[in-house]
C-alpha cells in the first residue's frame, strides 16, 4: 500500500464512478487520504452510495457531452490525479452492427476519454505535474469477434494514452493506460446471455468461475479491488518514471 502522505490534500477526478472499477478506484484513493474525489457519472444518484470519508463533488452527466467538461474548466478545479474509466460495452458482428449502435459506443468511450483527458491534461499543464490513468481493455489488444465497436473504441484509448505521454511528458504529467481482462462488477448482470449461465451454474459466482477457467490462463478473473489497486500504482510515485505504457491486467489472455 502507498503511503497515506503521497495523496493527502490533493484532488483527483474519477469518471465513471458509480461502480465497479471506478468505484473500487474512488474508494481505493479515499482509503489513501486523497483530498477530495470529484466523481462523475451518468447515474447520479449512484455517486452517493459511495459512502466516502474525504470531500467528494459528485457531477451526474454524459462523459461525451462537451458542455459537462467545459463547466468543469470554467470552475477552475484543481486535479492531481485523474482515472478516466467511463465506458460502456457493446457486442454484435460487423455485418449486423447498424450505425447508431455504433456510434454510441464510441461517442462514450472514446469521445468521452478524449474529453476527460483534454481537460485533466489541460489542468494539470498549468499546474506542472500529474498523473493519469485511462481504463481500456485487454480487447483493444486481442481480436475477438462480435466486439468491434467495443474493441476498436479500447484499442484507440491506448493509443490516445500514448499520445497524451508524450505531450505531457515535457510539462511533469504522466499518462497510462490499463487493459484488464476479466473483472468481476455489475457488466456481466446487464448481458441477457449471463442470466443463463448463472441459472446453468447455480449462481453467479459459480458462473464467472466457469466463464474463468474457460477464457483465462490464471483460471480467475480479477475484482474490481484488484484493478483498482494496480491503476493506484500507476498514479503513485511508485511509478514515477513509468508513461506512455499499457498495464495488461488479464490473467493471461492475450499471450
Amino acid at each position: 500500500m502507498m503511503g497515506m502522505t503521497e495523496f493527502a490534500g490533493r484532488t483527483a477526478l474519477v469518471t465513471g464512478a458509480a461502480s465497479g472499477i471506478g468505484a473500487a478506484s474512488a474508494r481505493w484513493l479515499d482509503a489513501q487520504g486523497i483530498g477530495e474525489l470529484i466523481v462523475i457519472d451518468l447515474d447520479r444518484p449512484a455517486l452517493d452510495e459511495l459512502k466516502l470519508s474525504c470531500r467528494v463533488s459528485p457531477v451526474g452527466g454524459d462523459v461525451s457531452d462537451p458542455a459537462l467538461w467545459k463547466l468543469l474548466e470554467r470552475e477552475g478545479r484543481a486535479i492531481d490525479y485523474a482515472v478516466l474509466n467511463a465506458g460502456i460495452a457493446s457486442n454484435g458482428e460487423i455485418t449486423d452492427l447498424d450505425i447508431a449502435s455504433w456510434r454510441k459506443t464510441l461517442a462514450v468511450n472514446l469521445d468521452g476519454m478524449f474529453l476527460s483527458l483534454r481537460t485533466s491534461l489541460r489542468v494539470m499543464k498549468k499546474a506542472g505535474k500529474g498523473a493519469v490513468v485511462l481504463t481500456a481493455s485487454v480487447s483493444g489488444i486481442k481480436a475477438a469477434a462480435g466486439t468491434a465497436a467495443y474493441s476498436a473504441s479500447k484499442a484507440a484509448t491506448i493509443q490516445l494514452a500514448k499520445v497524451a505521454a508524450a505531450e505531457a511528458a515535457r510539462y511533469g504529467v504522466r499518462v497510462n493506460a490499463i487493459a484488464p481482462g476479466g473483472v468481476d462488477t455489475g457488466i456481466w448482470d446487464r448481458a441477457e446471455w449471463f442470466g443463463a449461465l448463472v441459472e446453468q451454474h447455480g449462481g453467479r459466482a459459480e458462473a464467472l468461475a466457469a466463464m474463468a477457467r474457460d477464457a483465462t490462463p490464471l483460471g480467475r478473473f480479477a475484482s474490481a479491488e484488484e484493478v483498482a489497486a494496480q491503476i493506484g500504482f500507476l498514479l503513485s510515485d511508485a511509478a514515477a518514471t513509468v508513461t506512455g505504457t499499457c498495464l495488461v491486467s488479464d490473467g493471461g489472455v492475450s499471450l
